[in-house]
Protein backbone atom coordinates (compact mmCIF):
# COMPACT_ATOMS: atom_id res chain seq x y z
CA UNK A 1 0.00 0.00 0.00
CA UNK A 2 2.88 2.36 0.82
CA UNK A 3 4.33 1.86 -2.68
CA UNK A 4 1.02 2.69 -4.36
CA UNK A 5 0.76 5.92 -2.38
CA UNK A 6 4.27 6.91 -3.44
CA UNK A 7 3.43 6.18 -7.09
CA UNK A 8 0.26 8.27 -6.95
CA UNK A 9 2.08 11.08 -5.13
CA UNK A 10 4.87 11.08 -7.73
CA UNK A 11 2.29 11.30 -10.53
CA UNK A 12 0.56 14.18 -8.76
CA UNK A 13 3.86 16.02 -8.19
CA UNK A 14 4.88 15.57 -11.82
CA UNK A 15 1.54 16.66 -13.24
CA UNK A 16 1.39 19.66 -10.91
CA UNK A 17 4.90 20.78 -11.89
CA UNK A 18 3.95 20.26 -15.52
CA UNK A 19 0.81 22.37 -15.19
CA UNK A 20 2.58 25.19 -13.39
CA UNK A 21 5.35 25.24 -15.99
CA UNK A 22 2.91 25.06 -18.89
CA UNK A 23 0.71 27.89 -17.63
CA UNK A 24 3.69 30.07 -16.72
CA UNK A 25 5.22 29.58 -20.15
CA UNK A 26 1.93 30.39 -21.89
CA UNK A 27 1.78 33.70 -20.00
CA UNK A 28 5.16 34.96 -21.19
CA UNK A 29 5.84 33.05 -24.40
CA UNK A 30 5.87 34.12 -27.96
CA UNK A 31 6.72 32.06 -31.03
CA UNK A 32 10.33 30.81 -30.70
CA UNK A 33 12.31 32.09 -33.66
CA UNK A 34 15.98 32.05 -32.68
CA UNK A 35 17.98 28.96 -31.86
CA UNK A 36 18.20 29.96 -28.20
CA UNK A 37 14.44 30.47 -27.99
CA UNK A 38 13.84 27.05 -29.57
CA UNK A 39 16.23 25.40 -27.11
CA UNK A 40 14.46 27.09 -24.18
CA UNK A 41 11.11 25.98 -25.63
CA UNK A 42 12.35 22.39 -25.89
CA UNK A 43 13.59 22.48 -22.31
CA UNK A 44 10.29 23.88 -21.06
CA UNK A 45 8.34 21.23 -22.98
CA UNK A 46 10.31 18.47 -21.24
CA UNK A 47 8.69 19.61 -17.99
CA UNK A 48 5.39 20.94 -19.39
CA UNK A 49 4.86 18.00 -21.75
CA UNK A 50 2.44 15.88 -19.72
CA UNK A 51 0.04 18.76 -19.21
CA UNK A 52 0.22 19.87 -22.84
CA UNK A 53 -0.24 16.30 -24.10
CA UNK A 54 -3.24 15.64 -21.87
CA UNK A 55 -4.82 19.01 -22.71
CA UNK A 56 -4.46 18.41 -26.46
CA UNK A 57 -5.84 14.88 -26.14
CA UNK A 58 -8.82 16.08 -24.10
CA UNK A 59 -9.60 18.85 -26.60
CA UNK A 60 -9.37 16.43 -29.52
CA UNK A 61 -11.58 13.90 -27.75
CA UNK A 62 -14.21 16.53 -26.96
CA UNK A 63 -14.18 17.69 -30.59
CA UNK A 64 -14.53 14.04 -31.75
CA UNK A 65 -11.22 14.27 -33.63
CA UNK A 66 -9.73 11.17 -31.98
CA UNK A 67 -10.96 7.83 -30.73
CA UNK A 68 -11.29 6.87 -27.10
CA UNK A 69 -8.35 4.47 -27.51
CA UNK A 70 -6.13 7.31 -28.72
CA UNK A 71 -7.28 9.51 -25.84
CA UNK A 72 -6.56 6.87 -23.19
CA UNK A 73 -3.21 6.08 -24.79
CA UNK A 74 -2.28 9.77 -24.60
CA UNK A 75 -3.54 9.88 -21.00
CA UNK A 76 -1.40 6.86 -20.12
CA UNK A 77 1.69 8.41 -21.72
CA UNK A 78 1.03 11.68 -19.88
CA UNK A 79 0.61 9.75 -16.63
CA UNK A 80 3.84 7.84 -17.09
CA UNK A 81 5.67 11.04 -18.07
CA UNK A 82 4.25 12.73 -14.96
CA UNK A 83 5.41 9.79 -12.86
CA UNK A 84 8.97 10.01 -14.20
CA UNK A 85 9.03 13.78 -13.74
CA UNK A 86 7.58 13.47 -10.25
CA UNK A 87 10.18 10.87 -9.23
CA UNK A 88 12.93 13.14 -10.51
CA UNK A 89 11.60 16.13 -8.58
CA UNK A 90 11.03 14.12 -5.42
CA UNK A 91 14.55 12.72 -5.70
CA UNK A 92 15.93 16.27 -5.88
CA UNK A 93 13.81 17.24 -2.85
CA UNK A 94 14.91 14.26 -0.77
CA UNK A 95 18.58 14.71 -1.69
CA UNK A 96 18.67 18.20 -0.15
Amino acid sequence: MHGLIIILFAIAVGFTASGITSCSYKLVAKKPESLTARLVYAGVMVVAGPNVLFENAANSFKAKKCSSIAFWLAAAVAGYWSFALGLFLLNIYVAK
